[in-house]
């Protein structure tokens, strides 16, 4: 018989810097279409044969229809109740980008948030503590 491992999922998921120009507007955020529904980070799965960095910029297309650019690896977050479905895992980028973000694919909307109105409380999945860490570390450069 075959061994068969079990594995986490791996995802990606964006804190997309948004810019107009030089000056830095907020982050976008998604509504998602499916359960657990909720505003999120836009993201999604890895596909088998995938780099995780094509898998973000392929999901922040789908789903903000925003060419991004990657800045830095935030971290991995792999808590195996991040996710209220399955186990995953989930490698976080912070990705700058310009334009108009605008719902596609997984999400129903996508918006603009400055830093200080971020809803905290409305974030699925382990979101806020994701943007908690951002905001811990990064909106001083801002």
């Amino acid at each position: 018989m075959p061994f068969t491992p079990r594995t986490p999922y791996l995802t990606t998921d964006g804190i997309i810097e948004l810019y107009e120009g030089d000056t830095f507007k907020g982050i976008v955020l998604i509504e998602r279409k499916n359960d657990p529904k909720g505003l999120a980070l836009p993201g999604g799965f890895v596909d088998v044969g995938e780099r995780v960095e094509d898998a973000l910029i392929r999901e922040m297309q789908e789903e903000t229809n925003l060419e991004v650019e990657i800045s830095k690896l935030l971290g991995v977050y792999s808590d195996p109740k991040r996710d209220p479905r399955f186990h995953t895992a989930s490698v976080v980028f912070i990705a700058k980008a310009k334009g108009q973000p605008q719902g596609g694919d997984d999400a129903k909307e996508a918006k603009l948030y400055a830093l200080e109105e971020i809803p905290m409380d409305q974030l699925v999945f382990d979101h806020s503590d994701i943007l908690k860490e951002y905001l811990s570390q990064y909106s001083t450069d801002k």
